[in-house]
């Protein structure tokens, strides 16, 4: 009975280690996708949100930051877009840095115990969004409340692989006795 159970709870681990892990590489992948688009993005985020009427409708005493912001970088985009394409090489990059992390996270999916350090990797990158953000957005004029969007991604990021790799180290404890 009690190897029954261990071999219950060493299958749990598993899969949980497996959802965990595909759905960072998920984000990963979605995150690094949506980089390539940025003006065609832009442009679809100011007409879902109506930023641009609200910027533009001259009864508007003060069009909200959000609003005045997202219309600032469409026009920055679309003048990029004319005037300098290959400048969104460099976003073709940022998309291509997360397919190659999220393809590195394939080794998790394979043997989850033998490539732990991945999840320690993951953790230490989620815990960098945070500073680099407030950084180089300062740097870069990036308004508050956007760098603190972008941190988003590193804090609830590490929420998954501080999960894995809680939890390989449980599994591994677990094969040894097994």
């Amino acid at each position: 009975m009690l190897g029954h159970d261990l071999m219950d709870r060493t299958q749990i681990l598993r899969r949980r280690i497996l959802a965990l892990t595909w759905l960072f590489i998920i984000g990963l992948v979605l995150s690094g996708a949506t980089a390539i688009p940025l003006p065609s993005e832009v442009d679809r985020l100011v007409e879902l949100t109506g930023a641009a009427q609200l910027v533009d409708t001259p009864a508007q005493t003060g069009a909200p930051g959000w609003a005045l912001w997202l219309v600032r970088v469409q026009w920055a985009l679309g003048e990029a877009a004319q005037r300098a394409p290959f400048v969104f090489y460099a976003a073709d990059w940022l998309a291509f840095g997360h397919f190659a992390i999220a393809l590195a996270f394939v080794g998790a999916l394979r043997d989850p115990v033998r490539n732990r350090w991945l999840f320690s990797f993951g953790m230490i990158a989620c815990a960098l969004v945070v500073p680099y953000a407030f950084v180089f957005g300062a740097i870069r004029g990036i308004p508050l409340w956007w760098r603190l969007i972008d941190c988003s991604f590193g804090v609830f990021g590490i929420i998954p692989v501080w999960l894995c790799r809680r939890w390989v180290s449980e599994l591994e404890s677990r094969l040894e006795v097994s």
